[in-house]
C-alpha cells in the first residue's frame, strides 16, 4: 500500500497494527476537499494491507476530528456541483468502514464531531479520553447530517435519543455517550493510549480470520440500512447546501457570533 502518499493522514505500525492518523492539528484535524478524498480510500488501502491485522484510527493534537472545513463548505456552496463528488466520496467512507475485514478501532483523543463523528462511530470499538465530546452539529451549520450521522446514531442508542442529538447538533460527553451505549469506553486521558494498544492486542493474539469474519457477519444488517438510506440522506444534505440558513451558518462562523436562521 502506497501510505507514503497520503498528505492529510499519517501512518505508523506497531507489529501488526497499523496506526492512521488524521494529521490536520492547526485545524482540531477538520476535513478539507483534500482529506475527503484521502478518507475515501484509506479504508479500503486499510483493509488490503499485508502487513496488518487490526486498525486504529486516532486524530493528531487535540482533537479526533472536528468535521467539515469551514473554506470547503464555502466552496460548496459557491459551486453546487462539486458536492456531487463530495456525496460519492462520502458514501465511500462509510462503505469502505464497514467492507474493511480488519477490525478498526477508533481511539477518540479529542472532539469528534459531524463527519468525525459519524467515522468514530463507525468504527468496531470506540475508546474515548474523558475529556472528549462527542456530536453531530450538522444542524448548527445549516446542513443535514447526511454523511452517515442520521444512519449510525439510531442503530447504536435508538431512534428516540439520536434525534434529540441530531435535531439539535448538541454535543456530549465521552462519558455520558459511554453510559448510553454510543461508544465502548471512557477512559482517563492518560489511560487512553494503553487501554486502545492492550485491546489491538488482545485481538492479534486471538484467531484472527474468525474475529474478521464475525465482524463482517455483525455488519450485514448494519450494511443494508446503509446501502438503503446513504443516498437519500445524501440528497437531502445536497439540498441543504443550498439553503440560505446554511451560508448564514457559515458566515456566523467565519465572524464569530451566533448564526440567525430564517428557515430558508
Amino acid at each position: 500500500m502506497h501510505f507514503e502518499e497520503y498528505k492529510t493522514i499519517q501512518f505508523h505500525r506497531r507489529e501488526r497494527v497499523l496506526y492512521v492518523t488524521f494529521n490536520r492539528p492547526e485545524v482540531l484535524n477538520a476535513v478539507n476537499e483534500l482529506m475527503h478524498e484521502e478518507l475515501a480510500q484509506v479504508f479500503h488501502d486499510c483493509s488490503k494491507d499485508p502487513h496488518s491485522d487490526v486498525v486504529v484510527v486516532t486524530g493528531a493534537g487535540r482533537a479526533f476530528c472536528a468535521g467539515g472545513d469551514i473554506e470547503w463548505m464555502q466552496d460548496a456552496i459557491d459551486v453546487p456541483s462539486r458536492f456531487e463528488k463530495t456525496a460519492r466520496e462520502a458514501k465511500q467512507i462509510v462503505y469502505s468502514l464497514l467492507d474493511c475485514e480488519k477490525p478498526v478501532i477508533a481511539k477518540v483523543n479529542g472532539h469528534a464531531t459531524g463527519l468525525g463523528a459519524t467515522i468514530a462511530l463507525f468504527c468496531d470499538v470506540i475508546f474515548a479520553s474523558a475529556k472528549a465530546k462527542i456530536g453531530d452539529p450538522h444542524v448548527s451549520v445549516g446542513f443535514v447530517a447526511g454523511d452517515g450521522g442520521a444512519v449510525i446514531w439510531p442503530q447504536l442508542i435508538g431512534y428516540a435519543r439520536a434525534k434529540e442529538y441530531l435535531l439539535t447538533g448538541d454535543l456530549m460527553s465521552a462519558e455520558k455517550a459511554a453510559s448510553i451505549g454510543l461508544i465502548n469506553h471512557a477512559l482517563a486521558p492518560e489511560e487512553l493510549d494503553a487501554a486502545v494498544d492492550a485491546f489491538a492486542d488482545r485481538l492479534n493474539q486471538g484467531a484472527i480470520k474468525s474475529i474478521r469474519w464475525t465482524k463482517m457477519a455483525t455488519n450485514i444488517e448494519l450494511k443494508k440500512i446503509a446501502h438503503s438510506a446513504m443516498d437519500a440522506c445524501l440528497a437531502y444534505e445536497s439540498l441543504s447546501n443550498v439553503t440560505k440558513d446554511h451560508q448564514e451558518a457559515v458566515n456566523a462562523f467565519r465572524e464569530k457570533r451566533a448564526p440567525v436562521f430564517t428557515g430558508e
